[in-house]
């Protein structure tokens, strides 16, 4: 399972933001975001869907939510002892508390 989780994650990766901007030309907008569309907009949450859909089904990935990923990507980082701030940082909270949450589960659960 984890080697089709590699892969699912390795396929949804950030645009990158020079390239874009020259395939785009002038209809480039950009933003701060990490995934946007080719023009640099946002992502409409269903076209979003859609594609994390696709790419999990072509990795062989069971079906799983986007927050579903996004607590294990926590829950993994606190089983390899990454350093919260660090984590915080990768999952993008705004509040260390969250991060700290996340981590108390997943580290009382990896160290019996």
């Amino acid at each position: 399972m984890l080697g089709h989780m590699e892969q699912f994650v390795s396929n949804v990766t950030p645009v990158d933001e020079q390239t874009a901007r020259a395939k785009a030309g002038p209809a480039w907008q950009g933003s701060k975001l990490v995934f946007t569309t080719r023009y640099g907009t946002p992502v409409e949450p269903r076209n979003f869907l859609r594609s994390w859909d696709a790419r999990r089904i072509k990795a062989g990935v069971r079906k799983i939510t986007v927050h579903d990923a996004r607590r294990t990507c926590g829950s993994l980082l606190a089983d390899l002892d990454v350093n919260p701030r660090v984590a915080m940082q990768i999952l993008r909270h705004a509040q260390f508390s969250l991060t700290m949450e996340i981590y108390t589960v997943a580290s009382s659960k990896a160290h019996p």
